[in-house]
C-alpha cells in the first residue's frame, strides 16, 4: 500500500470515527467536518507528505448525534498551562492513568516508548477506578493524576474536573497539525472548551490465514461479507478441515463485537433495538449457526493473535492492536479485512482515544510536556508501529511501514469506504458505571447462546437492566441510535 493511500486510509477513519465520535456531543458535529487536504488528519500512517483527504463523514452517523456532553463549558476556567516549546524530561514525576495498555505486553512495550520522553510514571486503569479518583481528587482538592489517557466517552463523566486544553492545543500546533475533526470531538459539544487532546485512534477487524481463503462460499467477497456467509464460511472449514478454525476474543474485547458489531449490523442499534424481534432472531443464529462453528478455545480466547499464529484459528475478529503481532510476524501469508455484514447494514466501531489534565493535577506542567511528547510524529509513528494505534497528527513517518500495519490499513479503508458502513460508538455518558452495559449485552448472549435459554425472556429481562442504567445515570442515546432529550429509552 503507497503512503498516500495509506495517510488516505487513516484520513477516513479519523473522520468516520470522528464523525461517530461527534455523535456523542451535543453541537460537536453533527456531520463530521470535511477536511479537504488538511495534513492534520493523519490518520494512520500519515505520511509526512500530505495529509489525507477527508471525504465525509457517514451521513447516518451525524444525524444521529447524540448530546453526551455538556453544551457549554464549566464556569471555572482551569489554570492556564504554558507550554515549553521544546520540551525535554518533565520537571518532576507525571502521575499518568490510562485505560489503554494496561495488559502486560502493551504495558511494556507502551513504557518502553514512555522512557525515551522523560521521567512519566504510568499506570494502567479500567475506566470506572479512572473515573472514581479524578473525581474524588476534585472534591477533595488533593488530585493524584497529571495526565488522564482514556476513550472518548470517558470524558463526559469528567468534564467538571478537567483543564480547558484549548490553548495547550494552539501551542502544539505550532509544530504538529490534528486532525480538526479530532479535535471537534474533544469540545464535547462546547464552542470553546476542549476537555482532551486527540491522543490515537483504532478500531476492530477480521483475519485470516490465507490457507483459509479456499474455502470462501462461492461467490463471496472477503471484503464484503456478509454474516451469513461468515457462518458458512466458518462451517465450510470446520467440515473441511477436520475440525473449528474460527474464533473470537470472548475473554477480551468480545462485548465490543457485541455492541459495535453483531447489534448495529443485524437492527441498525445498540440501546434502542437492544431486544427487537431482529435481535431476538439474531441471537438465535448466533446460537444455531455461528457459535457451533466457533472454536472453543474462543471461550478462553483474550488476544486472537496468538491462535492466528499457532494456526489453531485461522479467521478471527479482533482490536487491530490484538491482531497486530500475528499480521506482523507473516504479512504475506494472511489477509485482513471488514467485519461481517448484517440486514441493517455492517456496523463497526471506530474509537480515539483522549489525553486531559485535570483541574487540581499535580504537576501541570509536565503533564503538558508529556503530551507533547505523546503528540510528537515522531512518537506516534513509534505508537503505530508497536502497537498498532493509528495517528492523529499529520507528519507521521509512513515509510518502512511493518507489513501488518499496512494490512489492517487496507481493512479500515475497506470498512470506512463501505457502502454500507453503520459506525457505532463507544458507550457514552455512562460515568464510572461503563463496565455495566458490557456486562449486559454479555450476559444476553452468553444465557442464549450458550447456556440456551429463550432469546425472547433473556432479552426482555436484560433490556430491564440496561433501562434501568440508563435511567440511572441520564445517558442519551449514540450513534447508530437517534439522538435523545433524556436517557436513551430501549423500545
Amino acid at each position: 500500500m503507497s503512503r498516500n493511500r495509506l495517510m488516505s486510509v487513516l484520513g477516513l477513519l479519523m473522520i468516520a470515527s470522528m464523525v461517530l465520535a461527534a455523535c456523542g456531543g451535543g453541537t460537536v458535529a453533527t456531520e463530521a467536518p470535511v477536511v479537504t487536504e488538511a495534513p492534520t488528519e493523519v490518520v494512520a500512517t500519515e505520511a509526512p507528505t500530505e495529509a489525507p483527504v477527508a471525504t465525509e463523514a457517514p451521513t447516518e452517523v451525524a444525524t444521529e448525534a447524540p448530546t453526551e456532553a455538556p453544551t457549554e463549558a464549566p464556569a471555572t476556567e482551569a489554570p492556564a498551562v504554558t507550554v515549553t516549546p521544546t520540551l525535554g524530561p518533565p520537571a518532576g514525576d507525571v502521575s499518568f492513568f490510562s485505560t489503554q495498555f494496561n495488559n502486560v505486553d502493551e504495558g511494556a512495550k507502551f513504557r518502553a516508548i514512555l522512557s525515551e520522553g522523560g521521567n512519566y510514571d504510568f499506570s494502567g486503569s479500567e475506566e470506572g477506578p479512572l473515573i472514581d479518583l479524578v473525581l474524588a481528587g476534585a472534591e477533595t482538592g488533593q488530585g493524584q493524576v497529571d495526565v488522564v489517557g482514556s476513550v472518548h466517552g470517558t470524558f463526559p463523566a469528567i468534564t467538571d474536573a478537567m483543564m480547558n486544553m484549548t490553548d495547550i492545543v494552539d501551542d502544539l500546533s505550532a509544530d504538529r497539525e490534528f486532525l480538526p475533526a479530532y479535535l471537534e470531538t474533544g469540545l464535547l459539544g462546547t464552542d470553546d472548551y476542549l476537555y482532551y487532546v486527540p491522543w490515537m485512534q483504532a478500531t476492530y477487524i477480521m483475519a485470516a490465514r490465507n490457507e483459509a481463503l479456499e474455502f470462501l462460499p462461492d461467490g463471496a467477497d472477503v471484503n464484503a461479507l456478509t454474516w451469513e456467509q461468515f457462518a458458512q464460511w466458518c462451517q465450510a472449514l470446520m467440515d473441511e478441515t477436520g475440525g473449528p478454525k474460527c474464533g473470537v476474543p470472548h475473554a477480551g474485547l468480545f462485548h465490543r463485537f457485541l455492541e459495535g458489531f453483531l447489534w448495529p449490523s443485524h437492527t441498525g442499534g445498540m440501546v434502542t433495538k437492544f431486544k427487537s424481534p431482529e435481535a431476538v432472531e439474531m441471537l438465535e443464529w448466533a446460537r444455531d449457526s455461528l457459535w457451533p462453528t466457533m472454536h472453543p478455545q474462543s471461550i478462553s480466547y483474550e488476544f486472537m493473535q496468538e491462535p492466528l499464529q499457532s494456526g489453531e484459528v485461522w479467521v478471527a475478529f479482533d482490536h487491530v492492536a490484538r491482531l497486530i503481532e500475528a499480521l506482523n510476524a507473516d504479512p504475506e501469508n494472511y489477509t485482513a479485512f471488514p467485519a461481517p455484514a448484517g440486514p441493517a447494514g455492517r456496523g463497526y466501531m471506530p474509537v480515539i482515544v483522549g489525553l486531559g489534565v485535570p483541574n487540581d493535577a499535580p504537576n501541570p506542567d509536565a503533564a503538558v510536556a508529556l503530551i507533547d511528547y505523546l503528540t510528537k510524529p515522531e512518537t506516534q509513528a513509534q505508537v503505530l508501529r508497536e502497537l498498532a494505534f493509528f495517528p492523529v497528527v499529520s507528519g507521521v513517518d509512513a515509510a518502512d511501514l511493518p507489513g501488518g500495519v499496512a494490512l489492517e490499513a487496507a481493512a479500515v479503508e475497506a470498512t470506512v469506504n463501505a457502502e454500507d458502513a453503520v459506525p457505532a460508538l463507544l458507550p457514552v455518558g455512562l460515568g464510572a458505571r461503563g463496565g455495566e452495559i458490557n456486562e449486559i449485552f454479555r450476559a444476553a448472549f452468553d444465557r442464549v447462546v450458550i447456556d440456551g435459554e429463550d432469546a425472547a425472556t433473556v432479552l426482555g429481562e436484560e433490556a430491564s437492566n440496561l433501562q434501568a442504567l440508563l435511567d440511572d445515570t441520564g445517558a442519551p442515546c449514540w450513534a447508530p441510535d437517534p439522538a435523545s432529550e433524556g436517557p436513551c429509552q430501549v423500545e
